[in-house]
Formats: C-alpha cells, structure tokens, sequence
C-alpha cells in the first residue's frame, strides 16, 4: 500500500500537462459553455487563458481544436465589442500557424482577420493582407466558403460587380444546407450586386423555404428597380433603412438610385417616340427644385452612356427615340450564351476536382500479373536457348 501511495504522489504532477489536446479540450468545452449561458466577460477571460496555453503547444495533434479555439476567441471578443482589442494577437498567431505549417490554423486565422477588418469597414487593409497571405489548397470547406463571401465583399466595395457575383454565388452554392443564415447573408449581398450589373434576380431566389422574411426587403427593393420606379424605391429605402444599416448594405442600396433612373428612362423610350423633359421628370418622380433641368441632364448623360438610343431636342424640349433595332443582329446572343456556357463548363471543372478516386489496386494488381508473366516468358527463352547451346556442343 506504501509503494502504491508513493507512486500516485510522483505521478499526480506530471499528469497535468500529459495530454495537452485533453487540457485544450477542456478549454474548448468551458468556453461553450459560457457562451450559452450568456457569461461573456467570463467566456473572453476563459478564451484569452487558451490562447496563451496554445501559444506554448507545438503539436500537430492540437492542431483540428486549436482552429475551433481561435473561432470562439473571436467570437467571444466580438459579443462584448471589443474585437480590435484582439487584432494584433490574431495577427501573431497567424504568424505561429504558418511557421509552424498548420494550413487549418492559417486558413481559420486569415478568415477571422478578415472579418476582424470588414467588421470596422477596413476593406483595404484586408485586402492587402489578402493579397500577401501564403496560398495552399482548403482543407476545410466551411471555411473555404467564409472566405468566398469575405472576398466577394471586398470586390464588391472595390466595384469588381462581375468578380464579386461569382464569389458570393460560388459561396452560397458551396455552403452546408445546415448554414441557413450564411446562404441569407450570401444572397442578399448576390442580390445587391445583380442589381447593381443591372440584372434582375429571379423569383426563386426569395421563395427559398427559410429565407422569405430574411429576404423581403431585398425582394421589394428588387421589384422597384426592375419598374424603374424612383418613388417606389424611396419608400423600400425608407422602410427597410433599419434592415440594410444592419445588413451593411445601405452604402451599396444608395448606388441603385442611378440604377432605377436608368430603367425607368428605358422603358420611357420604348413607351414613347417623342417625350417632353417635363413629363419625362413627372414619371420618374424626380423630387428636386429644378426637375425639368435635372431629367434633361440625365437623359443627356443616358444617351451618351449608351443606355437609351434617343436624341435631344433642347428647343423644344423634347426627348425623341429611335425604333428599337433587331437584338439578333448584335453580338447580345453571342454573349448571353458565351456567358451561359463558361458557368456551365466552370461547374463541370468544379465537380471533377471535387471527385474523390478510390485508389487503383486492380490496375496495379493487373501490372503485376503482366510482370510476372514477362517474367516467366523471359526465363522460358533462356531456359531454350540454353538447352539449344548444349545440343549444339
């Protein structure tokens, strides 16, 4: 009994850091847990401890839930507001993970950083660290995806509308059907900048069974511009303003002014062979001191961008338009389709290097039968042609 006391006193002290992934575990575990219980400041001081026991760990068995680690110490730094605080550390363990090649830990680390930037509107700073962070293939898809929506923003801010469509698609796309409030945010940024290129999203896009009242005021907003009806765009900014402040689209939804005038003047053109400026500004419902003065220099600014084919008639203060030509004469078709069949074929491109091959041991079997048989054959010949040799002695 004396030896056994013994050896569990020498044994209790080292036993506390034997397994180091059970104490980060353990850290993990308690920091969820208060999280759901609301004790924020508790959790921030829980996930700063973990972070400084991590920063003394190199172990690639700690790796997978250090990743989560860094996740819910942001996350808990973000619900007490002061996610800044924790930018420099961000950065340093970024660091750490690429000295020490754990791709998981980067890729994580440089997702949280974005959002750390994006999060106090920084789009240029994210961008260059973007740009300058050490590339490899994703290892985890969730996170692949994070960083398709954090880099569709910043096309987005950057006004790369064509770049920034196919990223907040792919994402969307690429998201688990579990992510549901992802997917929200992912279409209602895709949204925006449809609009902003001048499409016209499709119906379906709203209807989908989770998201209507998510995407409701998106979807009003979209009905406006497609009429082209200034008044009706006003009342959805109004109305929804609280909505797209939070959704930090309302910088964007400002843009799609321009857009609705822009539409509204086409289908004014097609209606109308000749127009007067003033009714011109009462159908657009220009609201401004001047709207006689204000609708000529948008249709003046129209024409010259090519959006509608008409020409001015400042005496008499006319807008007149010209017949509408044959689409299919133009090159339109040809880039529709051209447009068409590059997603198609990018999909494709997509799927095969998702594929997952089993390995090939029925061709590697086959090669060794071939061998063995050339084998064979080859100990025949000699085997004959030395019988022939003594036959011939």
């Amino acid at each position: 009994m004396e030896v056994d006391s013994s050896t569990s006193t020498i044994q209790t002290p080292a036993a506390k850091h034997l397994l180091p992934e059970l104490e980060i575990y353990c850290y993990l575990l308690v920091l969820l847990f208060l999280i759901d219980q609301k004790r924020y400041d508790t959790a921030k001081a829980c996930s700063s401890a973990s972070i400084v026991r991590l920063k003394s760990l190199n172990r690639r068995t700690v790796n997978v839930i250090a990743s989560r680690l860094y996740f819910y110490y942001s996350y808990s730094y973000e619900l007490t507001g002061n996610l800044a605080e924790i930018r420099g550390n961000l950065l340093a363990l970024h660091r750490i993970a690429t000295l020490r090649h754990d791709e998981l830990g980067q890729e994580t680390l440089l997702n949280l950083l974005l959002h750390n930037y994006l999060h106090y509107n920084l789009y240029d700073q994210a961008e260059k660290l973007r740009s300058k962070a050490p590339r490899f293939e994703a290892h985890s898809n969730q996170q692949f995806c994070r960083y398709l929506f954090y880099l569709g923003k910043i096309r987005t801010i950057q006004l790369e509308y064509t770049d920034a469509k196919d990223l907040l698609l792919q994402a969307a796309r690429k998201a688990p059907s579990a992510a549901q409030g992802f997917q929200i945010q992912c279409n209602k940024w895709a949204v925006i900048v449809r609009l902003l290129l001048g499409e016209i999203p499709e119906r379906i896009i709203f209807m989908h069974r989770g998201m209507e009242k998510s995407l409701r005021p998106y979807f009003e907003l979209t009905n406006a511009v497609r009429i082209g009806d200034l008044e009706l765009f006003r009342n959805a900014t109004e109305k929804f303003g609280t909505t797209f402040s939070r959704d930090r689209t309302h910088n964007l939804i400002v843009r799609l002014r321009h857009n609705v005038i822009r539409t509204g003047l086409r289908n004014i053109s097609i209606s109308y062979s000749r127009i007067s400026l003033a009714d011109v500004a009462k159908k657009l419902r220009l609201n401004s001191a001047s709207p006689v003065a204000d609708s000529e220099s948008i249709v003046a600014k129209a024409i010259r961008d090519g959006a509608i084919d008409a020409s001015l008639d400042h005496a008499n203060g006319w807008m007149v338009s010209k017949g509408t030509g044959d689409i299919y004469s133009t090159n339109e078709p040809q880039l529709a389709l051209n447009s068409r069949i590059a997603f198609c074929l990018n999909m494709y491109n997509e799927a095969v290097r998702a594929l997952r091959f089993p390995p090939n041991k029925d061709k590697e079997k086959e090669n060794a039968e071939k061998r063995r048989e050339r084998h064979q054959q080859e100990q025949e010949l000699a085997k004959h042609i030395a019988e022939e040799d003594d036959d011939d002695f």
